[in-house]
């Protein structure tokens, strides 16, 4: 049986995602030129992964001559919360204090993050009259439904 398709990056889309998000809309030869040093892929694969990334909905093309030109559809930052929303239902079993509490388990983890945390923590609290959720660093968010059809 096929493994289950998955709405999650694997670490090939990601490296193309991070660089069509630095650079905006980019070909197939754009992408391999813009490959770090020592995690070269080949255009075949380039291909493969890009038809991929188009599937699953995080990006786009319009043709320019011969040339597709590909493009993010879906902004960093959503990709990023799709992502931990992923870790924390699978996980986790959908628990944010779960999370939090393996996340400060980790031994690793300095006194100024620590600090940054407990601030976090702290402005957060309850939701207030516009519905939304506090992003970490402070700043209202709205909910609504993440790429993987999920809801914040």
């Amino acid at each position: 049986m096929p493994p289950k398709k998955s709405n999650t990056l694997t670490e090939a889309e990601l490296r193309l995602m991070k660089i069509l998000w630095r650079r905006g809309e980019s070909a197939v030869t754009d992408l391999v030129a813009a490959m770090p040093e020592g995690e070269m892929l080949a255009y075949n694969s380039v291909l493969t992964t890009i038809r991929i990334l188009e599937q699953k909905g995080y990006v786009e093309h319009r043709q320019e001559g011969r040339a597709f030109i590909y493009r993010p559809c879906v902004a960093e930052e959503e990709a990023s919360r799709s992502e931990v929303r992923h870790v924390l239902k699978r996980f986790f079993g959908d628990s944010r204090e779960r999370l939090l509490l393996s996340l400060l388990a980790d031994q690793e983890i300095s006194a100024e993050e620590l600090e940054r945390l407990k601030e976090a923590i702290r402005e957060a609290g309850p939701g207030e009259e516009t519905g939304g959720d506090r992003h970490p660093m402070g700043k209202r968010v709205q909910k609504g439904t993440l790429q993987d059809g999920t809801e914040e």
